[in-house]
């Protein structure tokens, strides 16, 4: 990516009716304060000037929306495990009421498909989080005979949603799943001009926890951790539990004073913590989810100046080894991670130099800041009426499929 530059297209003007430039974001499934849509994507809109209605799980969370001046909240039931027609009918009752009354419809959870079958939204974008398909196979709610054919009913929901609506990408390794050429907006995060060093006493991981994102080898390397340097060290989690066997595993592990548990912390707020760590972890398995996936953890280290540990998935290594600020370790291997993380602390200055890389590194080639006016760009563009237009501004590309006659529909 370049340095940011002024966006390509023009600021809005002056408009007769707030419909012609409001935006409707929808989700059911992700937490209110998620970083990608409420602290990049709406603040992104906002700053453009254009007016946001935000519906989410507000309450399924116990979230009060702080006030925001352009920005409408709408609560939503929240859609979790196989409890999720509730929010299907909320959603798609909101669809039927309010995306008339809006220039473009956001929504994030592959679901609301579901929800805008049958509706005519010629404006609607599904904003492509993950690989839907391949994460529902390692989904524990969901019956191990079913996960297959609902896999393959999600690739078919995909082909038919590409027909139909506009997609922006959160990776360019989603490229394959699609025929067409979408935008690529990558989940990549806003970089400091300036960091703190690396500092002696907390490790952190940052995000929801799983035992497929590590649980288990995070409470092992912290006791691993605590025993070899007679507790100077401390593993910190800054995110919630997102099934009950991680929600034991961390409360025990809490419990023996092998880790600190922080829970669900708003962005700005986490990565104050994030700042002046030794290490910030990034532990996920080798899923078929994840292999097509940058961790947005490892961006947001790497933006603030924190040596990165990860297991060595294709995109969080090679970012890792390019910005030569962390270090690989296997997959499942505690052992490992606390030998990386005793590496560190025995090593201050090569801590220092690996933080000070990633963030130079980050700041040049992953800043948020030079990739929101393509993301409004590419909302502007279904606007329009145009959406298979390439966002004009620096550092962010489309994918590449094989064109198809015809437009959205």
């Amino acid at each position: 990516m370049t340095a940011p530059q002024p966006a390509a297209s023009p600021p809005p003007g002056p408009l007769p009716r707030a419909s012609a430039r409001s935006v409707l974001v929808v989700t059911v499934v992700h937490h209110p304060d998620d970083a990608r849509i409420r602290f990049r994507e709406i603040e992104a809109l906002l700053e453009a000037g254009h007016p946001v209605t935000y519906a989410a799980p507000f309450s399924g969370y116990g979230i009060v929306p702080a006030p925001r001046a352009g920005l409408t909240t709408v609560d939503l039931p929240r859609a979790v495990g196989r409890r999720r027609l509730s929010a299907l009918v909320a959603a798609r009752r909101l669809l039927r009421t309010q995306a008339p009354s809006h220039a473009a419809v956001i929504i994030h959870d592959p679901e609301l498909l579901l929800a805008a079958v049958g509706r005519r939204i010629p404006h609607l974008i599904w904003d492509v989080h993950e690989d839907t398909a391949a994460a529902i196979e390692v989904k524990d709610w969901l019956p191990v005979p079913v996960r297959r054919p609902a896999a393959a009913a999600i690739r078919a929901l995909e082909s038919a949603a590409e027909r139909r609506h506009a997609l922006l990408l959160a990776e360019p390794g989603y490229t394959d799943r699609f025929a067409r050429a979408h935008p690529v907006i990558p989940n990549t995060t806003s970089v400091p001009d300036t960091v703190v060093p690396p500092g002696r006493d907390r490790v952190v991981y940052l995000g929801s926890v799983t035992v497929a994102r590590g649980a288990r080898v995070m409470a092992e390397a912290g006791r691993l951790l605590r025993e070899r340097t007679d507790g100077a060290v401390t593993v910190e989690i800054i995110g919630p539990a997102r099934d009950e066997e991680s929600h034991r595993i961390l409360d025990d592990a809490q419990a023996r004073g092998d880790l600190r548990l922080h829970g669900f912390v708003a962005n700005e707020t986490a990565l104050r913590l994030v700042s002046g760590s030794l290490a910030g972890l990034s532990l996920l398995r080798d899923e078929p989810n994840y292999r097509h996936s940058t961790p947005t953890k490892v961006y947001e280290y790497l933006a603030h100046g924190v040596p990165v540990v990860t297991t060595p998935l294709p995109l969080a290594r090679d970012l890792v080894e390019a910005s030569t600020g962390g270090l690989v370790v296997p997959f499942d291997d505690a052992e490992a991670v606390a030998d990386a993380v005793l590496r560190l602390w025995n090593h201050p200055e090569e801590a220092a130099r690996m933080g000070a890389s990633g963030h130079s590194y980050a700041r040049a080639h992953h800043d948020w800041r030079s990739t929101k006016d393509a993301f409004v760009e590419a909302v502007r563009a279904v606007m329009a009426g145009h959406p298979a237009d390439p966002p004009r501004s620096p550092g962010v590309g489309t994918t590449t499929g094989p064109p198809e006659p015809g437009g959205y529909s």
